[in-house]
This record gives C-alpha cells, sequence and structure tokens, in this order.
C-alpha cells in the first residue's frame, strides 16, 4: 500500500505523485482510489487501490537504477528485427510492462532508428509515449523540470537540439 506523497509509475501512463487516496462510486460501487499528479500535462489519474500489482504500479527509481537507465540510453547498437509487426508489439510489450529499463530501450532503439531510417507513423507514436513515460519518471526521480530531462536523454544520446 502507499501513501499520500510517495512517488508511484503506473504503466503505459508515467511516474506521478500521490496527492490523496479518496473513496469514490463508481458504477455503484464504492472503491479506494489513489489520486495521481503527473508532471506531464498537469494530469491527475485516479488508480485503485485493491490491485496495484496486477496494475505494476511501483515506486520510481533510485539514483543507482537512474545510472543504469543512462547506460542503457548511451548505448549505439540497435539489436531489433526488420519486421515492423513484430518489431512494434516487442516495443509495445516492453512499455506495457512499466520497467523503466525496457522504457529506456525503447526510446534509445526507436530514437536511433529515426535518426537512420526514419519511423512510421505508428513508431514515431510510441516513440512520444515512451518519451513521456520516461521524461515522467526523471523529473520525480532526479527533481528536475521536462526541459532539462528531455536535455538528458538526448544528451545520453548524442542527439543535439
Amino acid at each position: 500500500m502507499f501513501n499520500v506523497g510517495d512517488k508511484i509509475v503506473y504503466p503505459m501512463h508515467g511516474a506521478g505523485v500521490i496527492e490523496s487516496i479518496e473513496e469514490r462510486e463508481i458504477l455503484g460501487r464504492k472503491q479506494d482510489y489513489y489520486i495521481v499528479r503527473m508532471p506531464i500535462g498537469d494530469m491527475k489519474v485516479m488508480i485503485p487501490t485493491n490491485n496495484t500489482e496486477d496494475i505494476g504500479i511501483r515506486e520510481i527509481i533510485n539514483g543507482h537504477e537512474l545510472d543504469k537507465v543512462f547506460a542503457i540510453l548511451g548505448e549505439d547498437k540497435i539489436n531489433i528485427t526488420t519486421n515492423w509487426n513484430r518489431r512494434y508489439r516487442e516495443n509495445m510489450t516492453k512499455i506495457k510492462s512499466g520497467n523503466i529499463f525496457e522504457v529506456a530501450d525503447v526510446v534509445r532503439t526507436l530514437m536511433l532508428r529515426e535518426r537512420e531510417k526514419g519511423l512510421s507513423t505508428g513508431e514515431r507514436k510510441m516513440l512520444n509515449s515512451a518519451r513521456q513515460i520516461l521524461i515522467s519518471e526523471l523529473i520525480l526521480a532526479k527533481g528536475i523540470n521536462q526541459g532539462e530531462a528531455e536535455g538528458i536523454i538526448n544528451n545520453c544520446l548524442k542527439i543535439s537540439v
């Protein structure tokens, strides 16, 4: 169980801070929800408190894990299938896992692929989603703003803006 003020990650949505825990009635059923403010887009999400493990809710990463994320982003090899459909499914599975290292791998792979060959519309949307998830966790883990987080990612990938 998480508490108000905890920084958590909601797979497919990103990291946020629990602002409150409230009982709400939805479809005639009362249930407790975490009310989580996301740092990007000033969005709030409601997450049922009773199945956080099933959803994959976890605490944000620490400093040691941040170093591993940066190392993943800094790798310059792409080891990915050329079959678009398979590549898309594999990347989507990684993003849905909620594992920050998998998300960082998707961001790195797609950004390098975009630089070399370009991306389809679907993969570009996937890259934007994965970047937002990664950025939101960096913001909370390092206590920085969105621009700084984007700069760190670009620096790791040796991208000049």
